[in-house]
């Protein structure tokens, strides 16, 4: 059993064979064997994808979602449509996380290694061998955490 597991996965998800009902499916497993506790890095793409899915489940389950940001302005380069979509996540958690209160180079993998330092099990969309969800992986697989590969 896995108390907190954390998501990881590409910003852009066009052009892989992401199956968002295969990610339903695995929050729910997840849920049906105690996971208790989901941490999202609010990335676009998979992260907003994972967390969305969470707040759905949220309605009929007891799961806690937790949003680890980067720093204050994450969402600051997104289209306004991501904006508020970004916003609505947010208020739909259960905890806010910020680990800075300014962008700085090397955030997004402090961001990434608070999850996998502060998970039972890393649940993954990994396509290609490079960026963050490759070095998010590969930081779980450093420490021995067990990995969900979608």
């Amino acid at each position: 059993m896995y108390k907190t597991c954390a998501f990881s996965g590409h910003r852009n998800l066009k052009g892989y064979d992401f199956d968002s009902a295969l990610m339903d499916r695995v929050i729910l497993n997840l849920i049906k064997n105690g996971t208790e506790n989901i941490l999202c890095g609010m990335a676009l793409g998979f992260d907003m994808a994972a967390a969305e899915s969470v707040i759905d489940f949220k309605k009929k389950y007891n799961i806690k979602l937790t949003a680890v940001l980067p720093c204050e302005d994450q969402s600051e380069s997104f289209s306004q449509a991501n904006k508020i979509r970004y916003e609505r996540i947010l208020r739909c958690c259960d905890e806010v996380i910020t680990l800075s209160k300014e962008y700085y180079k090397g955030c997004m993998h402090a961001r990434d290694r608070y999850m996998v330092e502060n998970c039972q099990a890393l649940v993954c969309f990994l396509r290609k061998n490079s960026g963050g969800t490759y070095y998010t992986v590969n930081y779980a697989k450093k420490l021995n955490i067990p990995l969900i590969e979608l």
